[in-house]
């Protein structure tokens, strides 16, 4: 009975330093990052091989931004490829006392907010200053540190946008605008270099 109890205790903690160490990072008031992404077309090249999936260049994409979520991908024929979304947010979506008021979620590779009227900011400010990014990561290295991505940090991702074909007839093609909505407007993001500040 002792060693159930053992088990059980360090299960606990196990979940309760999981929780801990994810928690959100909350900041004082203001814009943390003010510049947009930023992306250049690129003309067509190889494709980028990985596993099954050929992906084709679409623009180079290098962005600033804050982690106002973050959702991880276990099963689907895409989740081997990009195992994490992030709604990512810039200018007036990386201002706190924003952030305070919007309700923001993930899921089934959709990125959401609700918010109380008034409004925050205007509908078009949301869309114009955040986004859910389907993340390739393009290593190990990579990988490893998009893991440890907690909500509320500022990263700086580089890389580049790019579509997605399979031999099996999957296929994902990526925004190229930050103005859109609704199905295809997310990022399909091929990861090559990561900081988190």
């Amino acid at each position: 009975m002792k060693k159930v109890l053992y088990a059980l205790g360090f299960v606990v903690l196990l979940v309760a330093w999981r929780d801990w160490s994810g928690r959100e990072i909350i900041h004082q008031p203001g814009i943390l990052v003010s510049e947009a992404p930023r992306q250049q077309a690129l003309d067509e090249s190889e494709p980028i091989r990985v596993g099954e999936f050929r992906l084709s260049r679409r623009a180079s994409f290098d962005l600033q931004a804050r982690v106002l979520s973050r959702e991880d991908y276990w099963w689907g024929t895409e989740s081997d490829l990009s195992p994490i979304d992030l709604a990512l947010g810039w200018g007036v979506m990386s201002d706190q006392a924003v952030l305070d008021r919007i309700e923001i979620t993930q899921g089934s590779r959709w990125y959401f907010t609700r918010y109380q009227l008034p409004a925050p900011i205007s509908d078009e400010q949301i869309i114009t200053h955040s986004s859910n990014m389907h993340l390739i990561p393009a290593n190990a290295w990579v990988r490893g540190k998009l893991k440890k991505i907690r909500r509320g940090q500022v990263v700086q991702l580089k890389g580049s946008l790019v579509d997605v074909d399979s031999d099996s007839g999957f296929y994902w093609r990526t925004s190229l605008r930050r103005d859109d909505t609704g199905n295809g407007s997310c990022e399909v993001f091929y990861v090559e270099e990561i900081y988190i500040q």
